[in-house]
């Protein structure tokens, strides 16, 4: 067993992947034609975003989708970064909501926490022991 992909339940899948290519510097891979799926390069691990309705077609029992709620759901998107304060204010910059500015936890590691236009929670984080 290994761990393939997450994926993220967006109102516009494009406006997502965007998002992400511009304030965090990643790739896209992948947009299907549809505009319900894509992907971004983000190493052995995918990053996806898919469409509300794509979502329901799966469940139709439905689901919390993040950019329907107040708080951020209990799940965060990590992106490993050297430069903490430069990759949180590039995301400000491009729209992302601050949450907590970056700190030097006690165990070395320096975080932040964003949310995303799409009500996406993003963890900025140096490596841990680096």
């Amino acid at each position: 067993m290994k761990f393939g992909y997450t994926i993220v339940y967006v109102p516009d899948v494009a406006a997502s992947l965007a998002f992400f290519e511009k304030a965090f510097g990643l790739t896209r891979r992948f947009l299907a034609e549809t505009g319900d799926y894509g992907e971004l390069d983000t190493g052995a691990t995918t990053l996806s975003f898919a469409s509300r309705e794509l979502a329901l077609s799966h469940h139709p029992a439905g689901y919390v989708f993040a950019s329907d709620s107040a708080k951020p759901l209990g799940v965060e998107i990590a992106l490993v970064t050297d430069d903490v304060e430069a990759a949180h204010a590039t995301a400000l910059a491009t729209g992302a909501a601050e949450l907590s500015p970056p700190q030097r936890k006690p165990w070395g590691q320096t975080v932040s926490f964003l949310r995303c236009p799409d009500g996406t929670l993003v963890e900025l984080c140096t490596p841990v022991g680096g």
